[in-house]
């Protein structure tokens, strides 16, 4: 299969998952290494299609129609990010993504498209085996989360959840 019927079938597979797909088995299923899948992934958005890239793999995004973006301000340590993302699963909101104001790059955001518990206990679970920092130290814990909520209601009971806890930054 020639690099353009490839990407073709690249974005038709993530078009029709629901889930993220590794580039592992994006590369598997088409005979070719994961670098050329990381390649191909680049060609693909170069050419405008929005693949979003998670710690579990590479996904289309599929927008509900009435869904509500939000942000969120919070403020804690490594030790409470589950805990602080439970919150907000609990009350049905779908975590897109992390953003950090870093003093030379700017904003850094990484996707999450987190939606269940069990995508948290897989997300931490990885994070806590890469031994790595959360982008989160930059800031002594302040961070923003992008969430997908049904309703505003919705968005002011998780508000009000975070605030209980001490997760929410407020003015």
């Amino acid at each position: 299969m020639n690099s353009l019927k490839r990407k073709e079938e690249i974005l038709k597979l993530l078009k029709k998952s629901d889930v993220p797909i590794s580039g592992t088995d994006i590369a598997e299923k088409f005979g070719v290494s994961r670098q050329i899948i990381v390649q191909d992934i680049a060609l693909i958005r170069a050419e405008g299609n929005q693949i979003i890239a998670t710690s579990k793999g590479y996904m289309y995004p599929k927008f509900q129609k009435n869904a509500i973006h939000k942000t969120v301000a919070v403020k804690h340590g490594s030790g409470m990010m589950a805990e602080e993302l439970y919150i907000m699963i609990d009350y049905g909101a779908k975590i897109l993504d992390i953003t950090v104001e870093h003093p030379v790059y700017g904003e850094i955001k990484a996707n999450l498209m987190l939606s269940t518990k069990e995508d948290i206990d897989l997300f931490v679970e990885e994070f806590n085996k890469s031994k790595a920092e959360p982008l989160s130290v930059v800031t002594n814990g302040v961070h923003l989360h992008t969430i997908e909520v049904p309703s505003n209601k919705i968005y002011e009971l998780i508000k009000t959840a975070l605030k209980d806890k001490g997760f929410l930054l407020e003015y």
